[in-house]
């Protein structure tokens, strides 16, 4: 897996959701929310990765 600033994703989230929020179209917004999904997605995978491997620390 490639190392990931965790950082940058969790800050592009938050600029995806504003956006969405400030969209002035259905077509903006879903855009931008897909954009905030992936990323959530991410580090979401980034936080599994982190869990496992503290697990294989201990």
């Amino acid at each position: 897996m490639q190392e990931l600033d965790v950082n940058y994703l969790l800050h592009r989230q938050q600029v995806a959701l504003i956006r969405a929020q400030r969209s002035g179209s259905a077509k903006g917004r879903a855009a931008y929310e897909d954009l905030a999904r992936g990323y959530t997605d991410r580090i979401d995978a980034y936080r599994r990765e982190n869990e496992r491997l503290i697990e294989l620390a201990h």
